[in-house]
């Protein structure tokens, strides 16, 4: 794999080396359970007070807003489960989201909606699959407890209006969450300004560790616990403190927000030359997601005609790492999800290609890209 071009960063990133120069002390000598009241445990607390701070920081919130969790999806499932298992009263309560969300959030729902009685409303999409707020005044009419629409979308990139989604919400007393986990790494993630309730993030794609995520909760807002036993995490997430995971977590995200606009610069030249050298000289090439509102480093395609998971065979041999579409999606002989609620018919949708950049992509990784994709998109099509 040394001679491959990597081009799937939004499936995950490599671990910066700064960020590993920080977490590499707490495998070894600092090794303490910070639930510990001796010495050893008082620097490993002191280790998660100080990463919860930059967390806070970045999302400009207090430190007590921060519950760290294993992964983005832990964090989705606290922010569902716990909002709706609060909920007591004489009515079932009731969910707003859409079909598009990470299947952390969309499988959570069909399922709460399966054995917990809770009321579903999925939103309808826009031809660049974007939740409109007109849509939204429509769902919320009915009253909910929670709505959960994620701040950009994985597979298809594009960006949804949170903070107008959130102020619909809140004129009726419904609680929001967005799942950040995509967009944290080029968008800015001001909880004040986004206004939303919950925010779900994940390290592991704006070059933290796997396996360790944050969930920001504002105060008020009352959870149940989905993990019971300790008080840790303020009694919301019990469970020994993943000291050098979270460490590392904080260390990624102070250097998304330090180099945000230098990277955000860099992918989106890249993006731009992508988008355009594809739809001008490929036939039967589609872009999906919005054209403007979408992230800075993703491109994301269908081409007619094409089995993307043979296309993502050939790109694999010719040395380029590429996806379908969501990295769970992989293998999938059906369109996925969220291409299909864009209207895509089905000859278009079974040809989805995503192209994810990251600040070590370069312009030769483009060149030799475009290069080679013309002739591998036809050598699918006549092989089909």
């Amino acid at each position: 794999m040394s001679k491959s071009i990597y081009l799937d960063y939004a499936a995950t990133t490599p671990v910066d080396a700064r960020v590993l120069d920080v977490m590499l002390p707490y495998f070894g000598k600092s090794f303490g359970n910070p639930s510990s009241v001796h010495g050893y445990g008082r620097i490993a607390e002191a280790a998660v007070d100080s990463a919860r701070e930059t967390v806070a920081s970045v999302l400009n919130c207090e430190p007590d807003e921060i519950i760290f969790t294993s992964c983005g999806s832990e964090s989705d499932n606290l922010a569902l489960r716990g909002v709706l298992h609060a909920r007591h009263g004489p009515d079932r309560p009731r969910l707003i989201t859409s079909h598009l969300e990470h299947h952390a959030v969309s499988k959570t729902a069909a399922q709460l909606q399966k054995e917990n009685d809770v009321r579903l409303t999925w939103l309808p999409v826009d031809e660049y699959g974007m939740i409109t707020t007109g849509a939204m005044q429509e769902a919320a009419r009915e009253g909910a407890e929670l709505a959960s629409i994620m701040l950009a979308n994985n597979e298809i990139g594009t960006i949804n209006p949170i903070k107008e989604l959130v102020g619909i919400c809140h004129e009726k007393g419904i609680l929001f969450h967005t799942d950040a986990v995509q967009a944290a790494a080029y968008l800015e993630v001001d909880v004040q300004k986004l206004g939303v309730d919950l925010l779900s993030l994940g390290a592991h794609k704006f070059y933290g560790p796997k396996g360790v995520g944050a969930l920001y909760v504002r105060k008020g807002t009352h959870l149940l616990p989905h993990i019971t036993g300790g008080g840790q995490e303020f009694g919301l997430r019990a469970g020994t403190q993943n000291v050098p995971y979270i460490v590392g977590f904080s260390e990624a995200f102070r250097l998304v927000k330090e180099e945000r606009l230098q990277r955000t610069s860099h992918v989106m030249l890249l993006r731009d030359r992508l988008i355009g050298a594809i739809l001008e000289n490929i036939p039967g090439s589609m872009l999906t997601g919005h054209p403007r509102e979408r992230l800075p480093n993703h491109a994301s395609f269908v081409f007619k005609d094409v089995d993307g998971n043979f296309l993502l065979q050939l790109l694999d041999s010719a040395g380029f790492a590429c996806s379908s579409g969501s990295a769970c999606k992989t293998g999938n002989p059906e369109p996925s999800e969220v291409i299909t609620s864009l209207g895509i018919s089905r000859d278009w949708a079974l040809g989805s290609l995503r192209i994810t950049l990251g600040k070590d992509s370069t312009p030769g990784h483009i060149d030799a890209f475009l290069q080679e994709l013309p002739s591998l998109v036809s050598k699918a099509r006549s092989l089909k």
